[in-house]
This record gives structure tokens, sequence and C-alpha cells, in this order.
């Protein structure tokens, strides 16, 4: 956690393998399927929001992505696409696909970012039911969130805009 600006995004794709850092070195992460909701939501705007979810899962049938969709509030939309959803339906597509790939950790940047009160609760409690006992890196700079996410550990950045950095 950190306020913004503070250098989250940044150590998250660092940690991801995206970027470099200036120095030290990071171990542990190799070898593991990764799998992570960006800031933005990255969709295939030629898709539909179930073929958007296969992406990731070829093997997830159709009826489980209609399922995965209708847990977050998305029921019937399976078939429509994506370029015609709102910036919460897209959201909540990016979220899922992220969280519906096989993986081994998952990374998430303020992943529930323009959802209101009341979607973000459903995406929220469908996310902790989907992430149970696994590796979650969550970037935030709301301690609500990490805290509904059963977070075992936080870690605080300085805040590196009052430290003239």
């Amino acid at each position: 956690m950190a306020p913004s600006g503070g250098g989250k995004t940044t150590l998250l794709r660092i940690l991801m393998g995206l970027e470099r850092a200036d120095g030290g070195t990071v171990t542990g992460l190799s070898g593991l399927r990764q799998s992570a909701v960006f800031q933005e939501d990255r969709l295939c705007e030629n898709l539909s929001a179930a073929s958007n979810l296969r992406l990731t899962n070829p093997n997830l049938s159709l009826r489980g992505a209609e399922e995965a969709l209708a847990a977050v509030g998305l029921a019937g939309c399976g078939g429509q696409s994506v370029a015609e959803f709102s910036g919460g339906m897209r959201r909540r597509v990016a979220i899922l696909r992220a969280l519906l790939a096989p993986w081994d950790v998952l990374f998430l940047d303020e992943p529930f970012k323009g959802l209101d009160a009341e979607m973000k609760a459903m995406v929220m409690a469908d996310t902790c039911s989907r992430c149970r006992r696994r590796t979650v890196l969550l970037v935030t700079h709301d301690p609500d969130e990490a805290a509904a996410l059963g977070a075992v550990q936080v870690l605080q950045l300085p805040d590196l805009q009052k430290r003239g950095h």
C-alpha cells in the first residue's frame, strides 16, 4: 500500500518481470504461472465477454463463463461484445479473466477501481472465494480493500512525494 505515485505499480511490474529494477534481484517467482489485473482493462474489444474469459482459459466452458459472469452481476452478458459494456462492466470482465486463468500467483493492481460500492462488494466477495488459500499480491491505496481480501501481510511503501523523491 502507498499513496498515488508511491511506486506500487512499478514494484508490481518488477515482480512480474515486466520492468527491470534499478538494483537488487527478484527471486522465488520464476517458473510460476502468473495472472494479473492491470489498472487498464486490456480486453479484446472485438470479442464477447465469454470469449475474453476463454482467452486465458480455453478449457472454460461457455456455461462456466456464464456462471462466473453471473457471480459478478453480469448474468446473460456472455455473448455481448465488451465494446458495448460500461466501464464497470468491462472492469468485472477483466477481473474475471485474470481469476479464471490457471495461476500460481495473482497480481492485482488497483483491481476494484471504478466500481460503485455495491459492485465493489460483490466483486471483492467473488474474488475472495476464488483466491482462498492462494498467493495474491494486491496493490492498493485502500486499507479496507486489503482487509476485505484477507491480507495476511501488508507492505506499506513510504510516501516518496513527501520525501522529495
